[in-house]
Order: C-alpha cells, then sequence, then structure tokens
C-alpha cells in the first residue's frame, strides 16, 4: 500500500466589511478575511496539503488568483474539486490533521460544525477530520489581530 503526506499553509488579512468564512462555515465576526476568493484558510491549507501529498503542485496553480472564474468563489468547491483531482490519480484519504491560528474569533467552539461540514464536501468520514485552534500568544500579524493562519497535514494512500 502507497501512504503519502502532504503539509499545506495557508494566511489571510483581516479586513472590515468582509464575511469570516472557516472551515466552509461562516462565522459570526466584525471582520472577514481578504483574498481572490472567499478567503478560507483552513479550506485552501487543506487543499494544500492534499494536493502536495498527491505530487499535484498547489492550489494556486490550479484554481489561480488571476482568474476570474474564481473570483469570489466559495473554497468549498475548490476542495471538492480537489478531492476529485486526488480520486483521479487513484488516492483516498487516510485523515487531515489542521490548526488554526486566530485571536479572535474563537475557534474552538465551531470545530464540531466545521468537521461536519468539511466531511460532506469531502464526502468521507467526520473522524478522518482534525481540527484544532490555537493563538499565537498576542505575538506578530495574528496576535495583533491582523490575520488568521492555517495549518494542515493529509494523509492520502493509493486505493
Amino acid at each position: 500500500m502507497q501512504v503519502r503526506v502532504g503539509f499545506g499553509y495557508d494566511m489571510h488579512r483581516l479586513q472590515e466589511g468582509r464575511e469570516l468564512w472557516m472551515g466552509g462555515i461562516q462565522l459570526d465576526y466584525e471582520k472577514g478575511l481578504l483574498g481572490h476568493s472567499d478567503a478560507d484558510v483552513l479550506i485552501h491549507a487543506i487543499c494544500d496539503a492534499l494536493l502536495g501529498a498527491a505530487n499535484l503542485r498547489d492550489i494556486g496553480y490550479h484554481f489561480p488568483d488571476t482568474s476570474p472564474e474564481y473570483h469570489n468563489v466559495d473554497s468549498k468547491i475548490l476542495l471538492r474539486d480537489t478531492m476529485n483531482l486526488i480520486r483521479d490519480k487513484g488516492y483516498i484519504l487516510g485523515n487531515v490533521d489542521a490548526t488554526v491560528c486566530a485571536e479572535r474569533p474563537k475557534i474552538n467552539p465551531h470545530i464540531p460544525s466545521m468537521q461536519r461540514k468539511l466531511a460532506e464536501v469531502m464526502e468521507v468520514d467526520e473522524q478522518l477530520i482534525s481540527i484544532k485552534a490555537t493563538t499565537s500568544e498576542k505575538m506578530g500579524f495574528v496576535g495583533r489581530e491582523e490575520g488568521i493562519t492555517a495549518y494542515a497535514v493529509a494523509l492520502i494512500q493509493k486505493s
């Protein structure tokens, strides 16, 4: 059995007047993440981890921020398409382990909803999606509440 691991990372700046999407769900917060798409850092990190594990380059290669097709796109579409790309190469998901780093809003209360939504989009069992939350202890751009980061590791295997 061939097993592969990939790592993903994403960051986006917080900005007033934008909706905050995280893990495929909308969070009630006064700021949202700035990006060409809906800027869902968690989904973007997961996509990069999956693509990296399958040696399929990165999210920007497949869904470029220079393309009008992806302007304001729902990142759940990108995740669905990413899952199709890895399935087309003969892989199935082993698991995803992800961490969101944000001072505010608090992410922990939303983790079960995010797991459910991501599992639905990815067409996998919720138990395969681990999401954790942390802060940066008030340090750096995350600590100053200027942005949010996410990290993800994905394990895939040949089906």
